[in-house]
């Protein structure tokens, strides 16, 4: 594998998904590209915004009422920041587990 070339946080880019909410609270796409071209993608959550979710769901019916939540390529971490979401990407290519946590973009 390649060094990582840049890390791209979509809430950075275009804000809190909830305008205004704090780090322990909001979810954010996140591409890696490599130094070779490759590209992974996976979306962050915190841990609190999928409690705050599933009770929005719970009143708007979503997700049955939010009896169940579902996002592809889901990572759980405490605080959506860039040193958090660095540290994570860096372990999970240290364990081997990069490639089944993000997903490749095809280009």
């Amino acid at each position: 594998m390649s060094d990582i070339k840049n890390i791209w946080i979509g809430s950075e880019e275009k804000g809190t998904i909830q305008d205004g909410t704090s780090e322990t609270n909001d979810n954010s796409d996140v591409i890696v590209t490599f130094e070779n071209g490759e590209r992974y993608i996976a979306t962050f959550f915190t841990y609190q915004n999928i409690d705050w979710l599933r009770q929005k769901n719970q009143k708007t019916g979503e997700c049955l009422n939010g009896k169940y939540f579902f996002a592809t390529d889901l990572i759980l971490i405490d605080k959506l920041n860039r040193e958090e979401i660095i540290n994570v990407v860096n372990h999970l290519i240290k364990e081997d587990d990069f490639f089944t946590s993000f997903d490749k973009i095809k280009e």
